[in-house]
Formats: C-alpha cells, sequence, structure tokens
C-alpha cells in the first residue's frame, strides 16, 4: 500500500504544473567598440577619460528585488569598451544622498555594504559566466558561474583591476579585466552575454541591466547580449606562481620519543603554472606543490562510524572544480547522499592510512600527510560546448621511521600512488541538453604493509540532462560503476568496512567471500523536476548496489540503498504587506535495501520568511515514522527504532545592521522515550567600524539515546555474537569567534579560534535479544547490576551469573576536548601576489568523565602545538 502511495504521489508531481507564466522578456542589446587608436582609459574610479566617450551609457535598470519589475530607487548605468588585450566596464550609480553611501570593508569577496557587478558570459554556452564585482569600499570579488546559477564559485582568482569614488551624483567604479582571465572562442564577430546588478545596501534592494524574473528557472540563460566585439585575438595565457613557505612548529606536550623533536623547522619551496594551451584550455601543473589550508577543518566527532565530509581549500584543487564535480544523487529534497562524489579532491595527499609495526621497546615517527610529488591538470570548455577536464597527481610512498635496540629500520605506511580524473561533457540541442562521462583510476604500489589497501581502484560514469519547454522543465540521470581489485586482505577488509558490511546477520542476499581480489559495484540517480514559475517540484530515484566502492578517489558514505523522493515548493516573486518574500517546502523519501526491505520512511515541511524589516524565519517540522538501519549494529543484524519527530527554527536579523545576530533551536524526540536531543546555537555579529568586524557562534546540544552502540562481543561458551548497547547522555559544546580587521583592501589581520568539548556518559548497558520487535522493550535484554563487573576502564560481563566471565567491553564513556586557532596577516603586494604570515594553534585531550563540561573545557586546554608559518607568493604573468 505504501509503495502505491508513494508512486502515485510521484506522478502527481511530475504532471503537477500549474504555476505563475514566465514574462517573456526582449534580450536586451549593449554595442562595444573597440578602442582603436584612443588611449586606454585610467582604472581611477573617475569616468573622465576621451575613451568613453567611443560608447554610450545604457541604464535603465530594473528592480530584481524585493519588487520585481519596478523601478529600483535610484537608477544606474554602465559602458563597456575593448582593445586588444583587455576589456573595460564604466559605472555611474545614482543616489540622491551620497554621504549615507554604505562603504564598508571586507576581505575579498565579502561582498558587504554598497556594489555592483558586471557577469560575462563569453562562452554563449547558457550555463556559465564569469562574475566580477566591486564594492564602493574597492574591495573585489569575482565568482564563477556554472549549472545556470545554481553554483557561485568563489574560489576562483582570476586578476583584474578596479577603484571607485564617491561624487555628489552617487558613485562610480571603473574595472578594467585583461582578456586573458577569461575563456572565450575564435570567431570574427562574437556575441557575449552580459549581465549587471547593482546592490542598494540602505534598503537592500538589487537591480539589474537585463530584466531576469525571479521565477525564471536559470541566470545565464536569461543574460543580455554583447555586441561588437570584432576579431578578438586569443590571449596565451601563462602564469608562474613560485612560493616559499618557512614553519616552526613547537610541540606543547613532552613526549619521551627520542625520534620527535620539541621544535622543528621546515624549509619548503615550489611553484604552481598556468599555460593556455588554446584561449578555451588551459594546462595547470606545479612542482613540489604546497598544499597547506590556512584555515582548519572544523571540530566533529561522529559516533556512527560513517566518515565526515570536509570542504576542500587547496588552491590547485579549487580552481576549475566544477569541472570535475560529480556528486551524482544531488537533490534538493536533500538526505539522498548529495556529499557523494567519483572525486573528492582531499583523497590526494591524505594522512598515511597504515601504522608502524612498533615491537616493545622501540618508537616511531611517521609522516602526517602524503606528499604530492606533482600535479597536472588540463581543463577548460571549448565555444563549441566541450567541457574538458584531466588531472593527475603522483603521491611519494610514505615511510615510519621505527628504533630500537634492534638498530632502525622502516616500514611503509603510504604506498606510491598515481592518481587520474578525466571528465568530458558536451552541450547539445542550442545548449538546452548536456551528455557527458568520468573515469577515476587509483593505483598503488603496495608492499607487505599496505596490502590491506586497494592495488587499483577504477569508477566511471555518464550523465545526462535536458532542458525542455524554455528551460521550465529538466530531467537528469547518472549511472555510475566502480571496480576494486586487490588482495584477499584487502576485498575481504571492503567487503567488512562500514559503507558494506557484508557479513550483515539476516541479510540473506549477502555474505563474505574471502576469495574475492575484485569487487564490481553500480549506482546512480535518475531525476525530473520543475524549476520555473512559483510552484516548483523534484522527484527522483537513487540507488548504490551493495558492491559500490568509491572511496579511492571519490566519497561515499553507505550502500546497499535504494530510495525514492520528492520535493514541492512554493516561492513568491512579489512582497506582500508585512514580508519581502516568503516560500514553502515540503519533501519526503522512502528508503529500501537491495533485500526489499523497507528501512526509512520521511516526511518534512519548512518555511522560509523574509520580513519587512529583512529579519529570516525558518520553521521546521519532520516526522518519521518508519525507520530501520542496516549499519546501526556495525555488521549485525538489521535494528529498527521508534518512529520520531523534529520541530525547529531559525531566526536572523536583518545582516545589514552594525549589530546582528542569529538564533536556531532543534529539538528531536522518539516513541518510548528512546530518544531525545536538543539543540540550541546561533551568532552574535558587532561590526563597531567599517573595517572591524567581531562573531561569536555559540552552540550547545544535548543528546538522550537509549539505543547507543556499544561492542561487539563473542561469547566463549557458545560462539554466539553479543551486540552491546547502552544509554548515551551526550553532551556538545562549541564557541568560535572570529576577528576580521581589514586595514585596506588588499591588506588583512584574521583571528579564528574554536574551543569544541563533548561528553558522553553511559548507563543502562542491554544487549540485543530481537532488534525488529514489534514491541520496543523486547528488541533488547538490560542487564543486571550482578551481571557486570567494572575493573579499571573494562566491563566484564557474566551473563549467566555463574561466576564465569563470558565476554568483556571497555568503559564507552569519552570527553573530548579541543582546541583550535588561526591568526592570519594576509597582504596581496600586487594583484595575485600574496605574503602571509600564520600562527596557528591545535590541542585535542581527554578529559574527566567526573567533571562537568565547562570545568573540563577550562582545565584541558593545553599543551597546544604552535606553529608559525611564513609564505611568500608572487604571481608572473604574461
Amino acid at each position: 500500500m505504501q509503495k502505491i502511495l508513494f508512486f502515485v504521489l510521484g506522478l502527481f508531481l511530475l504532471f503537477f504544473h500549474k504555476s505563475q507564466s514566465q514574462d517573456s522578456v526582449p534580450k536586451r542589446i549593449y554595442n562595444t567598440t573597440n578602442l582603436g587608436d584612443v588611449n586606454s582609459p585610467k582604472i581611477d574610479g573617475i569616468i573622465d577619460d576621451k575613451a568613453w566617450e567611443l560608447v554610450e551609457w545604457s541604464g535603465n535598470y530594473i528592480e530584481w528585488s524585493p519588487d520585481e519589475n519596478t523601478p529600483p530607487s535610484h537608477q544606474s548605468k554602465l559602458k563597456i569598451l575593448y582593445d586588444d588585450k583587455n576589456l573595460f566596464v564604466a559605472f555611474r550609480c545614482y543616489d540622491a544622498e551620497p554621504d549615507k553611501i554604505v562603504s564598508r570593508l571586507s576581505r575579498r569577496d565579502g561582498f558587504d555594504g554598497d556594489w555592483v557587478e558586471i557577469n560575462i558570459g563569453s562562452l554563449g554556452d547558457l550555463r556559465t559566466a564569469y562574475s566580477f564585482t566591486i564594492s564602493v569600499s574597492g574591495v573585489q570579488g569575482e565568482e564563477y558561474i556554472t549549472n545556470d546559477g545554481q553554483n557561485w564559485d568563489n574560489t576562483w582568482n582570476p586578476i583584474w583591476y578596479a577603484k571607485t569614488n564617491i561624487d555628489e551624483e552617487g558613485w562610480t567604479a571603473e574595472i578594467r579585466i585583461p582578456l586573458s582571465q577569461i575563456r572565450f572562442g575564435k570567431g570574427k564577430d562574437q556575441i557575449w552575454g552580459i549581465q549587471s546588478t547593482r546592490r542598494f545596501f540602505r534598503k537592500e534592494e538589487r537591480s539589474v541591466w537585463q530584466r531576469s524574473p525571479q521565477n525564471a528557472p536559470g541566470w545565464v540563460s536569461r543574460f543580455g547580449e554583447l555586441h561588437g566585439l570584432k576579431n578578438l585575438k586569443p590571449q596565451r595565457q601563462l602564469e608562474l606562481q613560485p612560493y616559499v613557505v618557512t614553519s616552526q612548529n613547537e610541540l606543547g606536550a613532552r613526549t619521551n620519543n627520542p625520534l620527535i623533536s620539541e621544535s622543528e623547522t621546515k624549509f619548503n619551496a615550489g611553484f604552481d603554472g598556468k599555460l593556455g594551451v588554446t584561449n578555451d584550455l588551459t594546462l595547470d601543473f606545479t612542482i613540489n606543490p604546497d598544499f597547506g589550508q590556512v584555515e582548519a577543518d572544523p571540530s566533529a566527532i561522529a559516533l556512527d562510524g560513517f566518515q565526515i565530509f570536509f570542504q576542500e581549500r587547496r588552491p590547485f584543487f579549487i580552481e576549475n572544480k566544477n569541472i570535475f564535480d560529480y556528486a551524482f544523487s544531488s537533490s534538493t529534497s536533500g538526505r539522498t547522499f548529495g556529499f557523494d562524489n567519483l572525486f573528492y579532491s582531499r583523497r590526494i595527499g591524505r594522512s598515511p592510512q597504515s601504522f608502524a609495526n612498533v615491537r616493545e621497546g622501540e618508537f616511531s615517527k611517521q609522516p602526517n600527510i602524503s606528499t604530492i610529488l606533482g600535479a597536472a591538470k588540463f581543463s577548460g570548455k571549448t565555444r563549441n560546448g566541450w567541457s574538458i577536464g584531466v588531472l593527475d597527481a603522483i603521491t611519494e610512498r610514505e615511510v615510519a621511521t621505527i628504533e630500537g635496540d634492534a638498530g632502525v629500520r622502516e616500514e611503509t605506511v603510504e604506498p606510491f600512488t598515481n592518481y587520474l580524473v578525466a571528465r568530458i561533457q558536451k552541450d547539445f540541442n542550442h545548449n538546452n541538453t548536456f551528455i557527458g562521462g568520468i573515469f577515476t583510476a587509483t593505483n598503488r604500489s603496495i608492499d607487505e604493509n599496505t596490502d590491506f589497501l586497494h592495488e587499483s581502484a577504477y569508477t566511471g560514469g555518464i550523465d545526462i540532462t535536458h532542458n525542455w519547454k524554455n528551460r521550465a522543465y529538466y530531467f537528469k540521470s547518472n549511472l555510475v560503476f566502480s571496480k576494486v581489485s586487490g588482495s584477499n586482505n584487502a576485498i575481504l577488509r571492503t567487503q567488512a568496512s562500514i559503507t558494506h558490511l557484508f557479513q550483515r546477520e539476516s541479510a540473506n542476499y549477502l555474505s563474505i567471500d574471502d576469495s574475492l581480489t575484485s569487487l564490481t559495484g553500480t549506482g546512480g540517480n535518475i531525476q525530473i523536476g520543475k524549476g520555473q514559475g512559483n510552484w516548483l517540484f523534484q522527484t527522483g530515484l537513487t540507488w548504490r548496489s551493495p558492491e559500490l566502492e568509491l572511496n579511492d578517489i571519490g566519497f561515499q558514505q553507505l550502500s546497499d540503498d535504494f530510495r525514492y523522493y520528492g520535493w514541492l515548493g512554493y516561492r513568491t516573486t512579489k512582497p506582500l504587506k508585512n514580508m519581502r518574500s516568503w516560500r514553502l517546502n515540503y519533501n519526503h523519501y522512502v528508503a529500501f535495501d537491495f533485500g526489499g526491505n523497507l528501512n526509512d520512511l520521511f516526511f518534512n515541511a519548512n518555511a522560509w520568511l523574509n520580513l519587512k524589516n529583512n529579519t529570516w524565519l525558518n520553521l521546521l517540522v519532520d516526522y518519521k515514522p518508519i525507520s530501520y538501519s542496516n549499519f546501526w549494529l556495525r555488521g549485525g543484524p538489521r535494528m529498527q527504532f521508534e518512529e520520531s519527530y523534529r520541530v525547529g527554527g531559525t531566526l536572523n536579523s536583518d545582516a545589514r545592521k552594525k549589530l546582528r545576530f542569529g538564533i536556531n533551536k532543534s529539538y528531536v524526540w522518539a516513541g518510548e522515550n528512546s530518544f531525545e536531543s536538543s539543540s540550541v546555537g546561533g551568532f552574535i555579529t558587532y561590526q563597531p567600524i567599517n573595517s572591524l568586524q567581531v562573531s561569536l557562534s555559540p552552540n550547545y546540544t544535548r543528546t538522550r539515546n537509549t539505543l547507543q552502540y556499544v561492542s561487539t562481543n563473542l561469547l566463549n561458551t557458545d560462539d554466539f555474537t553479543r551486540y552491546v548497547l547502552g544509554t548515551l547522555d551526550q553532551e556538545t559544546l562549541s564557541f568560535p569567534l572570529r576577528i576580521d580587521y581589514i586595514l585596506t583592501p588588499t591588506l588583512s589581520l584574521q583571528y579564528w579560534g574554536q574551543p569544541f568539548i563533548s561528553q558522553g556518559i553511559y548507563q543502562d548497558f542491554k544487549y540485543v535479544a530481537n532488534p525488529v520487535a514489534r514491541r520496543f522493550e523486547n528488541r533488547f535484554t538490560e542487564y543486571e547490576d550482578t551481571q557486570l563487573e567494572l575493573d579499571s576502564g573494562v566491563y566484564y560481563v557474566d551473563e549467566d551469573s555463574d561466576g564465569v566471565e563470558e565476554y568483556q567491553f571497555t568503559q564507552p564513556d569519552f570527553s573530548f576536548i579541543q582546541w583550535r586557532s588561526n591568526l592570519v596577516l594576509r597582504w596581496e603586494y600586487t594583484p595575485g601576489s600574496e605574503f602571509y604570515l600564520v600562527w596557528s594553534q591545535d590541542a585535542s585531550n581527554f578529559g574527566s568523565i567526573n567533571n562537568g563540561l565547562t570545568e573540563n573545557l577550562r582545565g584541558n586546554i593545553k599543551d597546544v602545538n604552535n606553529i608559525f608559518l611564513l609564505k611568500f607568493t608572487y604571481r608572473f604573468i604574461k
């Protein structure tokens, strides 16, 4: 019955098309001209050069938000010129009260205060564009726009020039964009897409040069057109960026390991390069790359056994990352493992996966990361619609040094490895259909100490996207495969890992096979939706076979999952009496495993409200009537949980205010008092002056789970497995502090620090009796006090009370404390070239479970590792 219900609901979403039709909006055209023999305008923000007289102003901007398709509070206009090397843009932003213009400083890409931007679709594919933003304070920002405006990547870092000026009519801006920084094809007469947006800060108003209705299905495809580009010469870009880094690492804790120094100085040097093979395609390469991260990853602790996804921050990998991205199951409804990706760049240069086999009386030292010997990537998009990306990286064999009475020896902790990623995609049907594919390869030189790793791992996928009815509707599909090969030990380890758990009891469709030397799996996603109008929907199917394995160079949390999902949304495009905008959403999903078991049924409704005073309010409610887990018992049988509920909300004050705040609250509970979690967090930000901003973001969560997994034990008496659970009371507290002091748009001092503590106490231990029993109390049996004895951190279990221990498990209570901070002085002394001075601190300790949360936090931020780093880069451009 449930399957029939979801099938009918899916058909309803598929054919539901009541919507507000999009107006037919004519394309605006701007005619530019070549400077010829006229001198280039001086980029000083004052539009008085003779060159600007060659072209006309184009104004008549139209309000986009909040009151779409109405005259803006203040008008704007632009001019565009070009020569053989550059594109020039001038803006006039009128303001009747120029003394009230908000000129706030921020880091690059900060987008604070009043600003204006130009979007350039130079490839003409109606999907990608380059965005250049200049704030009235002179802060520059740039983004690479993909997927017709659904993705704005601010990690793109071109070199361009801009200046602004405030006068009695408002403010003006001039920018110069070297043509070498953008991609365009060949052609005597070219037509580029353009759009310009102005932010009028005092009213939080956006106006645009080319009207683009808010309920349109895309952004780039709605651009106006730039005409008059004649005989543009291909720009063969050549950039070299050498760097030098020196660092001093001061260990906070003394160690009796003679191989580890309390103070260590390192020096490193290398360079990155970029070569424009054509004007569409570039070759990026690096020798002895600097892949250090200035900011640390946020603290986190996972009790479910699954890995945690962290964002990539290393410069070599983030440029053109959209081309290599293959997140094959993203959805608007969420909860479809959208982080899963065939390429997860943080696998390259990862921490070694093995550890030295240290004998008694020996000491060891091993590296923290795998050295990347070299890497190169060839990427770009051609004028005729081909997106191409090839990346290859080689990491060195890493060894642990072991020293003892028998002398010095070495053991491999990470093998020599080659990583390859190849991605290709082609646009068809007037840029309404895209077909592509991806292939990845990981090959390792395995030895005895690393034979638990795959010797080779290959993944691939094909994808298609089709839009129709003026891009109002879309169909997307991905099909992926994987094949991993290695020793019996490696494949056995894969089958038994938390991602697969082939050894699961009661899963009669799966079994461990210790004779295998390879494993092949599949996955995919099929999705259809509507992206235009006020009424929107999306529905689809996604699956991962039990054998799918992406984690050698990709990211995958679990396998053996097949789920249907749906989403229905309504959005406004016009402000109401007391609201600037509002949006309602409904989501659901249903999940099965490949044995046909129904594991999850989930419903969600949420609302987003933007009030007249620019306050944001979000409300949500979840209901999960059915919940089973194949993974909770770490190889044990399928476990049933009680139906659960969640309510929550977020309130954010007007982000324009000097003093602003936000608060979020969430409460989750399940039947039979089996689970309860309450979380409260938020932020408070104060900006006393335009150049200084201080922000604190505390968060506190308290969770009580009566069915928390503890351990798996084999009874000594009858070869029977016991799965031990406990009631966990966990508290987690963090309060990141961030201080940004921006001296100039190119000189900043930033501080970030985060105390983090998570403490868990277990009690009421029990073992699984019938994990899918209808009655909650029949799913487990609680231990009597006489059956458990705690001695030196170990629980000894005498289940039959005969005085003989049957099995044991470690006391699972924990108190984990972590402190991370960074103080960074950054100076962009010339465009594209930077100087960094960094002081980084890191400390991880364990507190006493007998102390309170804050008491442990105060007493255990000690033994701090201090790292002092000096980095200098220079960007040569031809």
